[in-house]
């Protein structure tokens, strides 16, 4: 420690008259705001022979008394009070306001009153000892920007991961013992990761429902263990679910500053401060995408509980099924369930005084029962009706049209904004060419311009090339007819059934008052299909979920009378009974890729005659053999395939692909490297080894495409990398051209 060193130093300093009569010192960043100064207890974990009365506040506090034990304060050196100017001078002004005179051991003690000098020198070892620090704080962050880039892990490993020690390629370092960490997957705990990222994901359960349906079997999910053993609470807690589904380094990605460890509290940094490596640096347990969806689910269930049934507070008579989906369009509030005198139940939207917007009304309240029909209709007819593909193709009658127009439309724009610039440009140097002798200030702005101009003008280009690279998503009904079908009563069905059901479907209803409507959407995508057949299975039949006991009463399919639509559907009117306004059922079902995750169906509320058209692929690019032990990973590659017209098998391994791919004929295999009994190399190995597999095209689809690995790829004869997590179009480019090649 230096604070006997400081202490000595100041003794040595002082006149023989004066007496030491009190000691104040922190063991803190000097960099802290003065109110925040003195409160830490680090010097308690210390034995230092010096006592201490108190901190810097307490200082300030004792000198601005009338019986202060002091006439003045020194110190080792002006830049120990603080190691910014502002702080530094704030306690100088202080002090000196109160009477008392601040000294310092390095400067000679004046007494007369001339300072002048004193100042100057003080301001400049302020300055540099300001300086020193923020030049050091920089290029420490740079130095973790490198670390992190380089795949190097900071501090415990996250669940689910084990320290891959490495030794320090520092030579130097490396010659101390001095090692570094990555991560690699923990064969125990990482799936058990997969497993939270897929309820959360494909079920939309809160954290303490996981947390709930983790300790039923803590051998099979091992809770976490905290750096502090006796922290340790041996059982899951919502706190450590949500940080497993929070970290993005289960992506495979590395990534540092998530947390403010030396500032406010430590709390979260929002994700534009993080850092990320450039590429992924470890194995991954689940995909970018899972991650991102999970992240999703987290806003949409913001202060909802997953539990079903009645809310634990005193008073509460019955639970509302509909409680965190049904949210207002005109606030953006969720809208709460309350029964009347009679039991008749309702939804309220109410918000609190001095947050009502301009024109909405103070409260109003909308019939659970009214609502509950329309949406049966919904899902009978939309999503479980067998009438749904007739309907589909009503539905979307214009959107592909529609799709195809607005990106011609963006096109034309942007090539428009070229030749306009590109006009702009030729008038201003020929404003240039006409003048005998030009004004050289005059030139040298028209040379500046001329440069805006000239990046503008390849800015747009860059953004034409992108426009005419991609084009409009094509639609594709295939999720839809995975799903099972049936007709369900919801007024019959248990409240924990139903909202498993919804939750599946990631159920979202807005009301819209002003229209007196209410814009209903459920998204269908590969990586929680088996979730939402699951979840569908166990309403519209006696089948018993595997988490609970609550079943649906089973109705006729089709009912009675039902006949394919020919033309738009018909709302729903719901009739107006008692309170509020009935809200009127549209539906509409838009197809988008998002992101290359998946295909997205929305169903929503819009206007009168708006649909989509539905495109159908009749010849096949060619067959495709998807090998993938993720099976989110193969649904996802296989989709995105199957919607640009190639004709798509999958396998789950490498053994099953070389049993399989005698029978397929595929023209191109995509292989993932990492799956059990056979990985992709020996898989590929044994492809090229078989006369009668030689000829197909293999893309290896790795988080790891080092130069090693390329280089043992084309050993094998591997025809293409993708690296994950890979761009949809990318890998419908790659695999487009070898099909090509191949055929």
């Amino acid at each position: 420690m230096s604070i006997p060193r400081q202490l000595s130093s100041c003794r040595a300093v002082l006149p023989d008259q004066a007496v030491i009569v009190a000691h104040f010192y922190d063991i803190e960043s000097g960099r802290k705001d003065l109110a925040a100064r003195g409160r830490g207890r680090g010097h308690e974990r210390f034995a230092i022979p010096v006592p201490r009365e108190g901190g810097i506040t307490d200082l300030l506090e004792e000198a601005e008394r009338s019986d202060r034990r002091f006439d003045a304060v020194i110190c080792e050196s002006i830049d120990r009070i603080a190691r910014r100017t502002y702080i530094g001078t704030l306690i100088e002004n202080k002090l000196e306001e109160a009477g008392v005179l601040l000294l310092a051991a390095d400067e000679p003690i004046v007494l007369d009153g001339k300072r002048a000098s004193q100042i100057l020198t003080r301001r400049v070892k302020q300055g540099v000892a300001e300086w020193y620090v923020l030049e050091l704080l920089e290029k420490s962050w740079g130095g973790f920007e490198t670390h992190t880039e380089q795949g190097y892990n900071i501090g415990k490993p996250p669940y689910g991961h084990l320290a891959k020690k490495i030794p320090h390629p520092v030579p130097a370092r490396r010659a101390e013992g001095a090692s570094k960490h990555t991560l690699t997957p923990d064969p125990v705990r990482g799936p058990v990761v997969t497993t939270i990222y897929g309820w959360r994901v494909g079920e939309c359960l809160g954290y303490q429902a996981i947390a709930d349906r983790l300790n039923t079997d803590l051998d099979r999910y091992p809770p976490p263990q905290p750096v502090d053993p006796e922290r340790a609470v041996g059982r899951w807690t919502h706190s450590a679910v949500r940080e497993i589904l929070v970290n993005p380094k289960h992506t495979g990605y590395m990534v540092w500053n998530r947390r403010a460890t030396k500032r406010d509290g430590g709390k979260h940094n929002p994700p534009e401060a993080w850092v990320w490596s450039p590429v992924p640096t470890h194995e991954p347990l689940v995909p970018v995408e899972v991650f991102t969806a999970a992240q999703q689910v987290a806003r949409r269930r913001e202060r909802s509980r997953s539990a079903p049934g009645r809310n634990v507070c005193p008073g509460t008579r019955r639970s509302y099924v509909l409680r965190s989906y049904l949210v207002c369009v005109g606030c953006g509030r969720r809208l709460f369930g309350r029964n009347n005198r009679v039991g008749t139940e309702y939804y309220i939207c109410r918000p609190p005084k001095g947050y009502v917007p301009e024109g909405h009304p103070r409260s109003y309240w909308v019939r659970e029962d009214l609502l509950l029909k329309g949406l049966s209709e919904f899902f009978n007819s939309e999503v479980f009706g067998r009438a749904r593909r007739s309907r589909l193709s009503t539905l979307l009658a214009d959107s592909d049209e529609h799709a195809v127009i607005e990106h011609r439309a963006a096109v034309e724009a942007v090539r428009k904004s070229i030749d306009d610039i590109a006009a702009r440009r030729e008038r201003l140097i020929s404003s240039l060419e006409h003048l005998e002798t030009p004004d050289p200030e005059f030139t040298r702005d028209v040379n500046i311009r001329a440069a805006k101009l000239s990046a503008e003008r390849e800015e747009k280009k860059t953004r034409l090339v992108e426009l005419e690279r991609t084009r409009p998503a094509r639609q594709c009904p295939d999720l839809l007819d995975r799903l099972p079908t049936g007709s369900i009563d919801f007024a019959q069905v248990p409240e924990a059934a139903l909202r498993r059901l919804f939750d599946a479907f990631r159920l979202e209803m807005r009301y819209d008052r002003e229209a007196n409507k209410v814009h209903c959407q459920v998204t269908i995508t590969p990586d929680v299909l088996t979730a939402q057949r699951k979840a569908a299975a166990g309403t519209l039949t006696n089948e018993k979920p595997a988490h609970d006991g609550d079943h649906a009463r089973v109705c006729v399919v089709p009912p009675a009378g039902f006949e394919p639509a020919h033309t738009a559907p018909e709302a729903v009117a719901l009739s107006p009974e008692l309170r509020g306004p009935a809200p009127v059922f549209r539906r509409e079902m838009k197809v988008t890729r998002v992101a290359g995750v998946a295909c997205t169906w929305a169903f929503r509320v819009r206007g009168w005659g708006e649909s989509a058209n539905f495109v159908a692929v009749t010849e096949p690019l060619g067959r495709v053999l998807v090998v993938d032990d993720d099976e989110v990973i193969r649904q996802l590659i296989a989709v995105n395939l199957q919607l640009e017209g190639f004709e798509v098998f999958t396998a789950v391994d490498g053994r099953d692909c070389l049993d399989r791919v005698g029978e397929v004929g595929p023209d191109v295999i995509t292989l993932d490297v990492m799956m059990p009994r056979l990985d992709g190399w020996v898989t590929a190995s044994r492809l090229r080894e078989d006369p009668g597999t030689r000829h197909i095209r293999v893309v290896m689809i790795t988080a790891r495409a080092q130069e090693h690995d390329v280089r043992r790829g084309h050993e094998i004869g591997v025809d293409a990398y993708v690296t994950k997590p890979f761009d949809p179009n990318q890998l419908i480019q790659t695999v487009r051209k070898l099909a090509t090649v191949s055929r």
